[in-house]
């Protein structure tokens, strides 16, 4: 790096002179004859004195490479630190009793850096109280929840200048921010073994030659990073041409310079892993904070210790399973065994009954096929069940477990279980209907058409006066286990209710994005033969019933600030192409 940069720098900060040689070269991370030769060059070329006191000239040199801001990047949702995520941005979490982004931020501004901009995303109203207690500015990402960070990046391409770039969940304990810096760089620690984290190889002067994915015993990708404005301009335009290509949505912003590395210069920071920490569990934080040992100040691991007898210490082995549509889950461990906590998401209070969810658990337990429950607060909705360690979902690709599956589901009919309440498809499309359109988020043009069209499907449904039996509504692949000692579990019963059986084939075919012959395989293996064409019209009728109930219902839930992606397209397309089939192939007359 600049290292005649580096030294002016020291001056100024030394109140305009220059510290000792032997401490110049330490902090230079140099040697003493080449600290000498360095202030030997920086006299002749009059930025110091004799006396090694900074000159007129050596600082209007130095305020070239001045720090003009920063951008932090706080839109994601941080899943590695569930349960505390779903309230608070993992940059908002304290550590050592300030959030990991004031810090951040208190670090900046000490540096001379104040014109600071945070790229906000999920919670992003959390952020506000910053621009009042720090004067930062708020830039929001829209794609937050369906793009990776490079998309935050791109938001705030803008203010790239002579800029350092961090993300919100890092904590420094030595401040690593200065006023003037000489060169683009990464900061990076040293990881013994083999890590996740990106390594980095280095050429002349620490010029980082080449990143990996991964590494083993490596200075690799930790901490925050600097640009030039040279750098910034490059890049920014590099993140614009990403942003238009596609098979991008994934990539950190590390990709993109990763790929271009050869046309760009960039230096490594390396840093202690004692000073540059980023935490990637709560175990991982309560080492380093012992204040998360005992109480977290969580009411979600406050409940679990409730429910189990235990302290908040005594839950661990915290990872989040894959975010579902309705509700958000994780797993933890206590004692000798493994759980899953359910959170409901947003607008469930309204979209669904807690208290028919509980009957039907109490209707199915007979069975012995539902996931086995701990704790259940049919106000809430609040669930704690029983985790099946080496169980997996179905793959609704394969013939034979598509079978499986379908059998499995003729199985739970055949137990013929009557349930009072009903999941009846027309009353819940005026509900959701209803709702949506009270958040006036109905976003498709030609939805009072598409809506004639859904009437007259349920005006022959009415006809056909099927008997209902408890279905699970919810039949997706996701939600069958198959257990490791062969058993299998259908699990999250949230929206059953008495319905005509069919449905549930009909629903596990739009939930596998199924085409019309996959889903004619579906209804035959459920069958247990070929279906009769009354059957038929049942399977594809209902397919575009249950396509228009949860196109309505992802307007809803985006009209509450969730992101589905092509999700509501396909469902809605589902309403149009199998009522198209009905009408065309004559099923509606018969």
């Amino acid at each position: 790096m600049n290292t005649l940069i580096m030294l002016l720098r020291e001056a100024a900060k030394n109140g305009g002179r220059l510290p000792t040689q032997r401490l110049l070269a330490e902090k230079l991370g140099s040697s003493l004859g080449k600290t000498n030769a360095l202030m030997r060059k920086a006299k002749d070329a009059g930025l110091i004195t004799e006396e090694a006191a900074l000159t007129d000239a050596g600082a209007a040199y130095l305020e070239r490479y001045r720090v003009d801001n920063a951008i932090i990047l706080a839109a994601g949702f941080g899943s590695r630190f569930v349960p505390f995520t779903y309230d608070t941005p993992k940059g908002l979490l304290p550590v050592m009793g300030t959030p990991m982004i004031e810090r951040q931020i208190e670090q900046l501004h000490a540096a001379g850096v104040t014109d600071v901009t945070i790229v906000v995303g999920y919670l992003k109203e959390k952020f506000d109280y910053l621009i009042d207690k720090y004067g930062v500015k708020l830039v929001f990402n829209p794609e937050y929840a369906v793009k990776n960070n490079f998309v935050s990046v791109y938001y705030a391409r803008g203010q790239l200048k002579n800029t350092y770039l961090l993300v919100a969940d890092h904590w420094m304990k030595e401040n690593i921010f200065h006023t003037w810096e000489p060169e683009s760089w990464l900061c990076c620690t040293w990881f013994e073994g083999a890590t996740k984290e990106w390594g980095v190889k280095t050429g002349a002067r620490g010029c980082i030659t080449h990143i990996d994915t991964v590494g083993e015993d490596t200075w690799a990708l930790n901490g925050p990073a600097y640009f030039t404005a040279d750098f910034s301009r490059r890049f920014a335009a590099l993140i614009e041409k990403a942003y238009e290509t596609p098979g991008t949505d994934n990539d950190y912003w590390e990709h993109i310079l990763m790929e271009n590395l050869s046309g760009l210069e960039i230096y490594i920071n390396r840093q202690s892993a004692e000073n540059v920490h980023e935490f990637e569990s709560l175990e991982e934080l309560r080492v380093f904070d012992t204040s998360y040992a005992a109480e977290t100040g969580s009411a979600v691991m406050r409940k679990i210790a409730e429910t189990f007898g235990v302290s908040e210490g005594e839950i661990s082995g915290i990872h989040p399973l894959k975010e579902g549509m309705t509700n958000q889950s994780f797993v933890f461990h206590v004692g000798s065994g493994d759980y899953v906590f359910r959170l409901p998401g947003k607008g469930t209070e309204v979209l669904l009954s807690r208290e028919a969810e509980k009957r039907s658990y109490e209707l199915i337990a007979p069975l012995d096929i539902a996931d086995e429950l701990v704790y259940f607060d049919d106000e809430s909705g609040v669930k704690i069940s029983r985790f099946y360690e080496g169980a997996r979902v179905v793959d609704a690709e394969d013939d034979a477990e598509l079978k499986r599956a379908m059998e499995l589901l003729a199985k739970i009919h055949g137990a013929g279980i009557k349930a009072e309440h009903r999941f009846d498809v027309a009353e819940m499309i005026d509900f959701y209907e209803e709702l949506a359109e009270g958040i006036d988020s109905i976003r498709f043009t030609d939805y009072h058409e598409v809506r004639a069209k859904a009437d007259e499907l349920l005006a022959f449904r009415e006809r056909l006066a099927i008997p209902e039996i408890l279905c699970h509504i919810d039949y997706v692949y996701a939600n069958i286990l198959w257990l490791p000692d062969g058993g299998e579990r259908v699990i999250d019963w949230e929206y059953s209710g008495a319905a005509d059986p069919i449905i549930d084939v009909a629903m596990f075919s739009i939930y596998s994005y199924f085409t019309r012959e996959r889903a004619d395989l579906a209804l035959s293996y459920y069958l247990g033969r070929a279906p009769l064409r009354a059957e038929t019209a049942r399977l594809y009728m209902y397919m575009a019933l249950a396509g228009f109930l949860w196109a309505l219902w992802c307007q809803y839930k985006q009209g509450l600030g969730e992101e589905f992606g092509d999700y509501p397209l396909v469902q809605y397309r589902y309403m149009k192409d199998f009522y198209r089939i009905l009408k065309e192939e004559g099923y509606l007359d018969e």
